[in-house]
This record gives structure tokens, sequence and C-alpha cells, in this order.
């Protein structure tokens, strides 16, 4: 997890990244953003970066200057074997207009 105030509002939202629980391959990750709220309430979901239904797995997360960075795992196609990810992206989203806005990634490299 990273904390930071993403949307410049003066109070920190939390990232989260969580594995899901599989008995056996690499299981994918889920990337949210979590905000406390006004009140004293239980913390809620506000945006979801990553669903686990696009079986990625995230190797790096971080929050620097409203920006949430992280280093995705993933695959080239539905044949490669859930146990060896062959594909690396490295993203940032940013809070513009409302929204968590993923940057065009770089090209995915092999790895």
């Amino acid at each position: 997890q990273a904390v930071g105030d993403l949307d410049g509002d003066g109070r920190p939202e939390t990232v989260a990244a969580v594995h899901c629980d599989a008995p056996m391959g690499t299981p994918p990750d889920g990337v949210y953003v979590l905000t406390q709220g006004d009140g004293a309430g239980p913390a809620r979901v506000v945006a979801t970066l990553v669903d686990p239904e696009d079986r990625t797995t995230v190797t790096s997360l971080a929050v620097r200057d409203e920006t949430v960075t992280a280093t995705l795992l993933g695959y080239s196609s539905p044949d490669v074997p859930a146990c060896c990810p062959d594909l690396e992206d490295s993203v940032k989203w940013q809070w513009k207009n409302g929204a968590f806005l993923r940057s065009a990634p770089a090209q995915a490299h092999r790895v």
C-alpha cells in the first residue's frame, strides 16, 4: 500500500494492491484507491486502477507528487500459462477532471 493526497483536497488517500487467493499459478492483483471521506466512518473504495480480471500482478506500487506509479506483470496472450507472466509494464495514474487517468503506457516488454 501507499498513501498520499492524490486529488489535492488536503486529505490522504490510500492505494492498495490486493492479491487474489489461488491454489496455484500466479493469481492476479487488484489496485484500489480508498478514502476516509468526510466523517469518521469506514474507508471506502473510490477507484479501481487495476481490475483482477485483467490477469495482472503488481510488483511495485508508490505514490509521489499526486501520482500513483506501479510495475505490472501480465501476459501477451491467453495461451501463456498463469505461472509465467511474460510482459512487464510501468504505468502511472493521475487525478484529472474528476477521474484517475492512466498514462499512455510505454511499450510493454517481455520479461
